[in-house]
């Protein structure tokens, strides 16, 4: 394969490596492209327990960024899939995988080496950018500390790992015993923003776009509006002048007792909750890959208010394999006259993979009238319509098979009778497949 740093081929198909793929940087660039007609999706990590296999139909084991030999490892692996491009998705393989570029048979979708290198330490960033935007005043030692409280952290860190505020001197040394790599700055008491960014490298800035972290856990934000302030187009400007930045980059911002915007961390990639900036229709990502291979983009963002709430969600893995689906339809597929989107999800994912779906019921009504009125009438491949009152179980033909039934007698009975897996509708979710 040509190394990324010669002429290749632009334009898509790609097949894109998110390396690793279980950050959350990793997710969003999974929820990005997952569905876009340009891209194939592989997810790569080092061995352990990681969320990217729930997710990813494609996840391959890859060395860590900082064992030695590991471009040469991943080589292999990159020629064998026939990546074509890396998106980095976590702050240290970024530097890594932009050291070694012209090494990596694939493209590395960023920035300049010379941004990546700067940008991964706070303490740099800041004193390259204290001229072009304000910063946060920073302390050399505790003795300079003019006021407290303080702020403290890591000068090369992610999330919120090791931040913390100091209110007095023997907190802030403590806290400094415990990890002299971090840096002290004044603290910083109002609302806390991320500018989204996206920079064409011959056209410049393109897109900015505030949101306002209003709820945070580990650096991340949980809930996220966007806010329209002309000083984040403005601070973007001024910073991407001084720094070559290509595709989607972020910056984040603290508001001062006076009001004023403080600068608290320039990155070259997505942010954790960049999903606004896509809910907007600015696909960051896709335009990243458009701008890395030099095709023309045009970023139109939508007008209306949109505002962005996270949580943790379940994945599954488990045993039970199926070729089979037998499906109630009243209180199980129609729960309280209306669709179970939940199952309907299920059924689709198994439709795809070509399970075959049969909808077994008691339904007392007209059921050809009522599934054409949910519009599921062409759904099924089999539908056993029971009307005198015989068992399920007579009609249920494993192995392979399972049975989805809000009825705890009906799933005791099929399950003592046949010994397929039975579940109710609180189950579906075990056996949904977000794999892309």
């Amino acid at each position: 394969m040509t190394p990324a740093s010669q002429p290749v081929p632009a334009g898509p198909p790609w097949k894109v490596l998110i390396l690793p793929g279980g950050t959350e940087i990793g997710l969003e660039l999974r929820q990005a492209l997952a569905w876009c007609k340009e891209v194939e999706l592989f997810s790569g990590g080092v061995p352990g327990s990681n969320h990217a296999p729930f997710v990813f139909a494609r996840h391959v084991e890859v060395p860590s960024v900082h064992d030695a030999g590991w471009v040469d490892a991943l080589n292999p692996i990159l020629d064998r899939l026939g990546i074509t491009h890396i998106f980095p998705a976590h702050d240290d393989v970024i530097v890594a995988a932009v050291e070694c570029s012209a090494r990596l048979h694939a493209r590395v979708v960023t920035s300049p080496l010379e941004t990546c290198r700067l940008t991964r330490s706070k303490l740099q960033t800041l004193r390259r950018l204290r001229n072009v935007v304000p910063v946060p005043q920073q302390f050399e030692s505790v003795e300079a500390v003019v006021e407290f409280p303080v702020f403290v952290k890591p000068d090369r860190g992610q999330g919120s790992f090791n931040v913390a505020r100091a209110d007095t001197a023997e907190q802030l040394r403590a806290l400094l015993a415990e990890d002299p790599s971090r840096i002290i700055l004044e603290n910083l008491p109002g609302a806390e923003f991320t500018v989204d960014c996206f920079s064409d490298r011959d056209r410049g800035l393109l897109y900015a776009s505030g949101r306002r972290r209003q709820r945070i856990r580990s650096g991340i934000a949980m809930n996220s509006m966007v806010v329209d302030d002309p000083r984040f187009e403005e601070y973007a400007r001024r910073i991407s002048a001084e720094l070559p930045l290509h595709g989607a980059w972020f910056y984040q911002v603290k508001t001062a007792r006076d009001g004023e915007l403080k600068l608290l961390e320039v990155a070259p990639r997505i942010g954790g909750t960049s999903a606004l900036s896509r809910a907007r229709g600015v696909n960051l990502p896709l335009l990243s890959l458009y701008e890395s291979d030099r095709l023309p983009v045009e970023i139109v963002p939508t007008t209306f208010e949109v505002e962005i709430d996270r949580a943790l969600v379940n994945r599954f893995r488990s045993s039970v394999r199926y070729e089979t689906i037998y499906v109630d339809f009243d209180d199980t597929l129609i729960v309280r006259g209306r669709i179970n989107p939940e199952l309907v999800k299920l059924l689709f994912q198994s439709l795809n993979r070509g399970v075959r779906l049969v909808l077994i019921t008691r339904h007392a009504g007209d059921l050809t009238a009522a599934l054409r009125r949910f519009r599921i009438e062409g759904l099924f491949d089999e539908i056993v319509h029971i009307r005198d009152g015989r068992p399920k179980a007579e009609f249920i033909h494993g192995p392979g098979a399972i049975l989805i039934d809000d009825s705890h007698s009906e799933r005791r009975a099929v399950s003592r009778a046949t010994g397929i897996p039975t579940f109710g509708p609180d189950m579906v979710e075990t056996l949904l497949d977000d794999r892309v």
